[in-house]
């Protein structure tokens, strides 16, 4: 277990009575960049260890999700640094497209300007004068987390060498068949003025209108309802179920559009659910996806109803009316022609939003730009299902496979002037030309390049292989691609993820972009609610950094860390990180000042005592233990694993035990002090991933070497001693059993009292004084008086509470609390001995009464010892 780096100066036993995070934070992070810790050497021989940051938005802030997915990357990188690997984090940012330029055209708007005032090239111009200027304060940021990132190696998703990587994917997908243009139904946003996929579009539900409208006249009508009355101006049909009896007369006959001077078919199809409504449903091809399909079936017309700021653009009284305008005039000039038979209101139903502006989103037929996903996702598919590439945990499969083999053709284009422009020309006779980045455009009149650009996940798709020089086939991409992990959250599984997925094994010739993908959850309030400014429970890390220091940020998201399970997180949790860390410098800083050393080799475990072989033993089991775990992506187990070590068993009980033989010097003195040196530099070694830098000036300190960055990760040397670890545990009951009795009289832990301590049925004669100091008791004395006896683990503790509590009273609160237990343990028996009970009763209810049968037992079985030990009176 012994670091194997060269050793410095002795250790300065010096450090400041109290933990400050502010004063040396800030300082270590940039120590640790200018030694350039996190850099990586693609010359090196050391295997490699990748992990792509998820970029994030260059408008972006630290929220705490990043801070929580941060905390994850940076403990699996900081381990496999000291493990060896030749490790690269990879930052960078993201372009953003529509977040980016919505920020830039809010700023024009305070100088009462549009982007059109300023054109294109200008525009763009502008757009990355912000981002130099304002852009990237994440960065920044994630230095106050003390992300080890190789910033020498930061990438955005525009600079030249990733702008390349996009040129080439998409002439090759291009040439290949896989992209393509045609008109299809598009979520469009009416603010951002642009086409968005189906998975940044957010459904809620929303307080709309239901009504039901007579279509035709005569013999020949048909009732339809909708909750978008004014798309009915652009109908092309009415259908209805091909089996349907009630409409069979129908089919093949036209009958008259309301508000219209249009007739239009009634059509049969089998979309249309008979039993849902009145079983026929109105068809407006050019604003509804589902009703797009049905006129491709029946070779409908399209007639497109509103302009790209859904205003309605039909001639006529209705003609320049906003959507939702338009909706009430069109369904109060229905209601006046007597066409409506039935009105709903409010009609909750869902609706989609736009993530990014939360405008309504508005399905219209458009001409864009698609890639045909078929052959990528399938690929996609066959990676997970064959093995080349994990998910963990394993029960998010099914969630991925839903998506993926279910894939529609991915809509690429966006009607935005910031992003990757399409690399194609049109010429002037319908000619398309896809451009390389190493290729001239067709030059000529009536030659223009496609005014669209690429969805910001086309780029970012690219990412585990396009920041390491792809297209060229750099020695950095030969060293570490693929990835090792993806670290991400399970909700950008569909967005993010399939598309690395496609991209990477059509790229890099079936050769997935990363082997494990880890899945986490969303960070929560404490109530399990989602965090939003809306609710008025958003929380800046920044804040909580600065009041309570990045480690305690840190080690409380790592406690809520289970795979692919929301983290609930309150500002409580992290005062009580807060006093971890002040935990490990207070008793670290006291063990060294009391002869914890690193200095030498550990004695032979002959010259140990009891306590030194236990700790060591249990030492070894948490190293073992947390290894497992963090091959497992079980980062809240592995913290709460190495918080209890730490606070419970090293410092609560070793540190404890071990002050008598501190006190008494000597050579078992020195013996202990080498072994607490060794358990506080394995301890801290295994928490530095977590809590960089509270470990990092304790372990410089303690052990006077360069930094716990480079040390090496602690190894299970094998020792365990169960004898000890027996030993040790008779000794906890003991001591747990007589705390618990004391605090039960009310008596304060500082308290002394006279006791007698008979050990002679034990094995622990030897710690009868750490038992003592632990216990508080004081020499009988001549006046001694036994009155309270306990019976405890074959130990007998005798104590003289005499002048302490008052007896009397304390033994009739005992007695009270002993019959209510009785009471509910009677309860409890009678319920679980009541056969027709069991026969009806929910599996959980009976656990639970079993658990309070249990529960009355022990409680009995306590207060009976407890009243056993009172004296009479």
């Amino acid at each position: 277990m012994t670091e194997n780096s060269q050793a410095q100066p002795a250790a300065n036993p010096e450090l400041p009575t109290q933990y400050a995070p502010a004063e040396v934070e800030g300082k270590l992070y940039e120590r640790w960049v200018e030694r350039g810790y996190f850099e990586a050497d693609e010359k090196s021989g050391k295997p490699p260890y990748t992990i792509v940051i998820p970029p994030p938005n260059v408008t972006g802030s630290l929220h705490l999700g990043h801070a929580f997915e941060h905390t994850i990357i940076d403990a699996l990188t900081r381990r496999k640094r000291m493990q060896g690997y030749e490790t690269l984090w990879q930052p960078g940012m993201d372009h953003a497209g529509i977040a980016t330029q919505n920020v830039v055209e809010r700023e024009l708007a305070k100088e009462g300007k549009s982007r059109h005032d300023l054109g294109r090239t200008d525009f763009v111009e502008r757009v990355w004068q912000w981002k130099e200027e304002s852009g990237g304060q994440i960065s920044g940021q994630m230095r106050r987390l003390g992300d080890g990132v190789a910033w020498s190696r930061e990438r955005f998703t525009m600079d030249e060498g990733l702008s390349a990587a996009v040129q080439t994917i998409f002439k090759r997908l291009f040439d290949d068949g896989l992209i393509y243009r045609a008109e299809r139904i598009i979520n469009w946003c009416p603010r951002c003025l642009t086409a968005i996929s189906d998975i940044e579009v957010e459904y809620q539900d929303d307080n709309g209108e239901l009504v039901s409208i007579t279509y035709g006249d005569g013999d020949e009508t048909l009732v339809v309802a909708t909750t978008r009355a004014e798309t009915m101006l652009g109908d092309t049909a009415v259908a209805v179920h091909p089996d349907d009896a009630r409409y069979t007369h129908l089919v093949g006959r036209r009958i008259k559009l309301p508000l219209t001077d249009r007739t239009i078919p009634v059509v049969a199809d089998e979309h249309v659910d008979p039993e849902f409504g009145t079983g026929a449903v109105k068809v407006t091809p050019a604003h509804d996806p589902n009703d797009f399909e049905i006129g491709r079936r029946h070779d409908l017309p399209n007639i497109t109803v509103m302009d790209e700021r859904a205003v309605i653009t039909v001639p006529g009284p209705f003609q320049g009316l906003d959507r939702f305008e338009a909706r009430s005039t069109i369904v109060a000039a229905l209601r006046a022609e007597g066409r409506i038979v039935a009105e709903k209101r409010p009609y909750v139903h869902s609706v989609g939003h736009c993530s990014r502006c939360k405008t309504t989103v508005e399905p219209r037929l458009s001409l864009q730009w698609w890639v045909k996903v078929g052959p990528l996702a399938k690929a996609a598919g066959d990676a997970v299902r064959d093995g080349r590439v994990t998910i963990h945990p394993k029960e998010m499969e099914s969630r991925y496979f839903a998506w993926i083999d279910n894939l529609n053709d991915w809509n690429i284009s966006r009607q935005l002037w910031w992003g990757h422009r399409i690399p194609v020309w049109h010429g002037p006779n319908g000619e398309t030309v896809a451009v390389g980045p190493n290729d001239e455009p067709p030059t000529g009149e009536g030659w223009s390049q496609d005014t669209d650009v690429l969805d910001t996940w086309f780029s970012s798709g690219l990412w585990p292989f396009s920041t390491l020089g792809w297209p060229e086939q750099t020695p950095s991409l030969e060293k570490f691609y693929p990835n090792s992990v993806l670290v991400t959250g399970y909700d950008i599984l569909f967005f993010w993820v399939a598309r690395m997925m496609m991209f990477g094994l059509y790229a890099m010739d079936g050769t997935p972009p990363f082997h494990t993908i880890a899945l986490h959850g969303m960070v929560r309030d404490q109530f399990g609610k989602k965090m939003s400014k809306s609710f008025g429970n958003a929380v800046d890390p920044l804040e909580w950094m600065d009041k309570y220091g990045s480690d305690a940020v840190r080690f409380t998201l790592a406690r809520g860390a289970n795979p692919g399970v929301d983290v609930p997180i309150g500002e409580d949790w992290v005062q009580g990180s807060r006093n971890f860390a002040n935990k490990i410098w207070n008793a670290t800083r006291f063990a060294m000042m009391n002869g914890a050393t690193v200095e030498g080799s550990l004695p032979d475990a002959a010259e140990m005592s009891a306590t030194d072989r236990w700790i060591l033993s249990r030492l070894n089991e948490t190293v073992a233990q947390v290894d497992a775990l963090y091959e497992d992506y079980q980062f809240a187990k592995l913290s709460d694993a190495l918080f209890h070590f730490a606070w419970d068993e090293v410092f609560d009980w070793y540190v404890e035990l071990s002050k008598t033989t501190f006190f008494a010097g000597g050579e078992q003195a020195k013996v202990s002090g080498r072994v607490l040196g060794e358990v506080l530099d394995v301890t801290l070694r295994l928490l530095h991933p977590i809590v960089p830098f509270v470990t990092e000036t304790l372990w410089t300190t303690l052990t006077g070497k360069e930094s716990v960055v480079v040390a090496d990760w602690p190894a299970d040397s094998g020792f365990r001693d169960q004898a000890a670890e027996r030993e040790i545990e008779h000794l906890q009951q003991v001591v747990t059993e007589v705390r618990r009795f004391r605090a039960d009289q009310g008596l304060q832990p500082g308290q002394k009292v006279p006791g007698r301590l008979d050990l002679s049925a034990t094995p622990l004669a030897a710690h009868e004084t750490a038992i003592r100091q632990l216990l508080r008791l004081q020499e009988e004395g001549d006046a001694f008086q036994a009155t309270a006896t306990l019976p405890v683990a074959g130990a007998t503790v005798a104590l003289d509470l005499s002048g302490t509590i008052d007896v009397p009273a304390e033994r009739k609160r005992l007695t009270k609390d002993r019959d209510a237990a009785e009471k509910e343990k009677q309860q409890a028996t009678a319920k679980l001995g009541n056969e027709a009970f069991l026969a009806k009763a929910p599996d959980n209810v009976v656990d639970k009464i079993r658990g309070r049968l249990a529960k009355a037992e022990a409680d009995i079985e306590r207060l009976t010892a407890q009243l056993a030990a009172l004296p009479e009176g």
